[in-house]
């Protein structure tokens, strides 16, 4: 008796299985989906589709190392598909978020797809990847160029709020908070349950000193997007102050000898001063800063090198930032070991590379 060999399936089958692969999809039964993705590719092995479909529904599911492994396969199976790098593009930049390599590499992904897209002269799609863009460039603090892409993308689609609500982000990141402000505004007239919208129309309303406003901005933020923004972890005075010395404490002894002269100290949110003394501006969410010269930047020539260098930490923007009290109190360290990174000569690249970006 001869080998058997696995009967291949033909042109016709594939289209059939693959509809049944995008009906499952569609329905959101993604293990079902996966299940006759994986099936078909048996029969098929390299098939494009199938293979971006396996990708999409193991990226649904959760399991994103074996998400990424997927699209890197069907991006070899096709390196020009512009549905198949659009996926991959968003998986890194939407599901990877807090993975800058993964955000850059979902960039310069949008980069080809978006040359290909106008090659085809396919505008959706061009649009699609323009958004992509701005919102990966938004994540890895490069906002400026994050509202050049968006403005693009809203020649476009001029009423894609999707794109109005990340132009708003970009604008709210410059610190051009008043404009940021009309442009959430705008997004409402669009869509007037956008939570994105009303939390940072909170965020610059606090900012104003406008809590009661802020505090009806952020209410209804939660009531629509729960899951997105949940309350605030809160901690008492004393109990956010004990929670820094511990941090300091735990600090190793070699980096405490630089803190002899240098003030921690808390407030709720940065100021406008220490958002715009440097170009581009910092980020209004940012957890901590420090103000000063590094230790071993500092000259005796240099006047202002004799003022005393110091850390603060804010607390409503720590609080927010975490999902519990466990979270928070952790952040409270990495935020310190971070802007003591700053202090011993480190920049954000150098902190990233040590985890503590």
């Amino acid at each position: 008796m001869g080998k058997r060999t696995a009967k291949r399936a033909g042109p016709g089958d594939v289209e059939a299985r693959l509809e049944g692969v995008a009906r499952a999809f569609e329905t959101e039964e993604f293990e079902d989906a996966l299940t006759q993705a994986d099936a078909l590719l048996a029969q098929a092995p390299g098939q494009p589709e199938a293979l971006h479909y396996r990708a999409a529904a193991l990226a649904e599911l959760g399991r994103a190392e074996e998400a990424a492994q997927a699209y890197h396969r069907a991006l070899k199976a096709n390196p020009e598909d512009l549905e198949i790098i659009l996926g991959a593009a968003d998986f890194l930049i939407c599901r990877r978020g807090e993975d800058r390599e993964a955000v850059e590499d979902g960039l310069a992904l949008c980069g080809r797809g978006r040359g290909l897209a106008e090659h085809a002269d396919d505008v959706e799609l061009v649009y699609e990847f323009l958004l992509l863009e701005g919102m990966g460039l938004n994540q890895v603090g490069e906002s400026a160029r994050a509202l050049a892409r968006l403005d693009e993308a809203l020649e476009h689609m001029p009423r894609s709020v999707d794109a109005m609500v990340e132009r708003g982000i970009a604008l709210f990141e410059l610190c051009r908070f008043k404009e940021a402000n009309g442009a959430f505004e705008r997004v409402l007239k669009e869509a007037s349950d956008e939570p994105w919208a009303h939390h940072y129309l909170g965020l610059i309303a606090e900012r104003r000193g406008d809590m009661k406003e802020a505090k009806k901005r952020f209410v209804k933020a939660q009531a629509l997007m729960p899951e997105e923004f949940p309350p605030p972890v809160e901690l008492s005075e004393e109990e956010f102050d004990g929670a820094l010395e511990s941090a300091v404490t735990a600090l190793p002894e070699q980096v405490k000898g630089y803190l002899d002269n240098v003030t921690i100290s808390v407030e709720d949110i940065p100021s406008d001063d220490d958002l715009t003394g440097q170009s581009p501006p910092l980020s209004p969410c940012i957890l901590g800063v420090f103000r000063g010269t590094p230790v071993g930047a500092r000259s005796v020539t240099n006047a202002y090198d004799h003022f005393p260098a110091s850390i603060v930490l804010y607390q409503r923007n720590l609080e927010r930032f975490a999902k519990t009290r466990e979270e928070l109190i952790e952040q409270i360290g990495i935020t310190v070991m971070h802007e003591v990174g700053h202090l011993v000569g480190l920049d954000e690249d150098d902190l990233w590379e040590r985890g503590l970006d």
